[in-house]
């Protein structure tokens, strides 16, 4: 029983790191949502700092005791990158990025402190064709909704694992 106790733990682990690792598609010129959130729920905005990095150098956004911090922005970035600064409190510290261009393609990080979390996003930029219009522009989006989606359901799942080992704990140790 022990073991498979383990294994849920490591299971659950395992499915967070994975969930967390995201591939977004935009088009040139487009726009996307690069999400992250924090797992914590009791945050106070005086004590966090989020730090978004492009390719694991270039500074993009930083979000210092509930503040938005772009004296130290990379350019590239200067009035193209946007955050949700009314969903901090809900731990939600995604950005859009706008009037995206073929050398924003890249990974992207979010590193939430002083929880250490961190989430990857990998963001493909696809040229915009004159043939298709604004069907790559729908794609481009249902591609972000697709990403909304497995955030979701990962989500899910891991509550729904926590839950499981709550109830085997409990019936463990209530014989």
């Amino acid at each position: 029983m022990m073991f498979s106790g383990c294994f849920i733990c490591v299971f659950a682990l395992l499915i967070h790191k994975v969930c967390l690792q995201v591939t977004v598609e935009g088009v040139n010129g487009g726009s996307v949502v690069l999400p992250c959130s924090s797992t914590q729920h009791d945050l106070k905005l005086q004590d966090v700092s989020v730090h978004w990095r492009h390719n694991n150098s270039e500074i993009v956004y930083d979000i210092i005791k509930g503040g938005d911090v772009v004296s130290v922005q990379n350019p590239r970035y200067k009035n193209r990158a946007e955050t949700f600064p009314d969903e901090y409190l809900r731990g939600n510290f995604s950005i859009k990025l706008n009037n995206l261009q073929h050398t924003d393609g890249g990974t992207f990080s979010c590193l939430i402190t002083p929880s250490n979390e961190q989430e990857t996003i990998q963001l493909n930029i696809k040229e915009l064709t004159a043939g298709k219009g604004n069907k790559s522009i729908e794609q481009a989006n249902q591609g972000s909704a697709q990403t909304t989606t497995v955030i979701i359901i990962c989500v899910v799942v891991i509550l729904l694992v926590l839950i499981l080992i709550s109830a085997m704990a409990y019936f463990m140790f209530h014989r």
